[in-house]
């Protein structure tokens, strides 16, 4: 029986273990360096494309409590101007929703799912991969170092495949690539948080708003709660770090440092749109986290042996477009497939790599200039100062072509999504 080791147990990494069992693997160990898996976190969207993955997974109404539909994405000038408004998920004509969700909420049900099909040893936490080892006969050796809270330990492991879902700062990707150094810095930081406001106040659309120096995101992640009429938003900012706003140091610092969300909304003071105001959204944070905009260089290759990269591991790429949880989740189910067919697991893992790799190269190239979101630079940049006729800064057919080059780079227009997942068991990979 094949040992699959999954190194992290985030998003990627609990979403893979859960793909494999559902193409008939059983023998799982997700490593996850957090002594226990909390739901803490912000929020995030993730795409029909992989909602449809996660329906496959049988998950989609246990999600759908924790989240809320997004039904509409607005994207705004920085004085205010609407540029466009597009609808989204079902509304979209897509067969799945879009889903906000808080990303602890989501990682919480995907561990409770683990446990509950592989067994509540599935998931070992305070465990971290300290190394890996390519031997002749295709097995990595991996370096593991474990902590319970009171003892410590090290030793090492040698399952039949190693799957790296550990992150932007994978330990399995270093030890496939030891040169590779610390993730490229564009300059920017990210203040991100979850804020309860008066429905009055929150809106019923996904936002993004700004330039290519300043950005808000903000959108709901939940209706309005009825016992008090409040509603969780969730918000994303990126600044420069290097004008005061954010210290240079959290680009190699704590990546979940805290900052007070009084500091990030400032920065925002008359940013409102359509009666959401940015500054008053931010401000109701209990608190905040600041972390660089960092990516990846892309990769020429992910697998090494038996021994490969999933989600950020892979292919970390800036925050646009809602690619991120996204990729990782399709990442997952066409690994499992690619295993499934594939009697040697070296060559699974080379055909699991031959179809996601490429794709997701354009993908992290394409958002370093910002994917969809480029329409909010385009319309600063021709009318610094506003307009009354966006149609006359940006012409309709240029809005459709950015957002269909990126539907097409991500594999996610609804005439492709709706044709089904291509990596259901037993279903030829050629078929739609």
């Amino acid at each position: 029986m094949t040992h699959f080791m999954i190194a992290g147990g985030g998003i990627a990494g609990l979403t893979t273990a859960l793909a494999l069992h559902r193409a008939g693997f059983t023998k799982v160990t997700v490593v996850e360096a957090a002594r226990e898996i909390r739901p803490v976190g912000a929020g995030l969207n993730i795409l029909p494309n992989a909602v449809r993955e996660l329906d496959e997974l049988g998950l989609l109404d246990a999600l759908s409590r924790h989240g809320l539909p997004t039904r509409e994405l607005r994207y705004y000038h920085r004085g205010g101007g609407l540029i466009s408004s597009d609808p989204r998920g079902i509304a979209a004509g897509y067969r799945w929703p879009q889903l906000s969700i808080g990303r602890g909420a989501l990682q919480v049900a995907l561990a409770d799912a683990v446990r509950e099909r592989l067994g509540p040893e599935a998931v070992v936490p305070g465990v971290r991969v300290a190394g890996i080892e390519q031997q002749p006969h295709g097995r990595p050796r991996v370096r593991i170092q474990h902590r319970d809270g009171v003892h410590r330990g090290s030793g090492s492991l040698e399952p039949d495949v190693l799957i790296g879902a550990d992150g932007i700062r994978s330990a399995v990707r270093a030890g496939l690539n030891p040169d590779e150094g610390e993730p490229p810095w564009n300059g920017l930081v990210i203040w991100r948080g979850v804020s309860r406001v008066p429905a009055k106040d929150a809106g019923t659309f996904m936002f993004i708003a700004g330039d290519d120096r300043q950005k808000a995101v903000v959108y709901p992640l939940a209706e309005p709660d009825p016992s008090n009429g409040t509603v969780l938003m969730n918000w994303a900012l990126a600044v420069p770090g290097d004008d005061g706003a954010g210290p240079p140091g959290a680009y190699r610092g704590d990546w979940n440092r805290r900052i007070p969300a009084e500091r990030c909304a400032r920065h925002f003071a008359g940013w409102e749109f359509d009666g959401v105001s940015v500054e008053r959204v931010v401000a109701a944070a209990e608190q905040a986290y600041e972390y660089p905009m960092v990516d990846r260089e892309p990769l020429d290759r992910w697998s090494h042996g038996r021994t490969t990269l999933v989600g950020d591991a892979a292919h970390a790429m800036y925050p646009a477009g809602s690619n991120g949880a996204t990729q990782s989740v399709v990442d997952a189910r066409a690994l499992a497939r690619a295993l499934s067919v594939h009697r040697d697991p070296a060559e699974a893992l080379a055909a699991y790599e031959a179809e996601r790799r490429p794709a997701m190269t354009e993908l992290q190239r394409a958002n370093r200039s910002m994917g969809p979101e480029i329409v909010i630079n385009l319309a600063h940049e021709r009318a610094p100062d506003g307009f009354t006729d966006i149609d006359a800064v940006i012409p309709p057919e240029e809005r459709a072509r950015i957002t269909a080059r990126y539907e097409a780079q991500g594999a996610f227009a609804p005439p492709t999504v709706n044709r089904g997942s291509p990596y259901t068991p037993g279903r030829p990979p050629s078929l739609p």
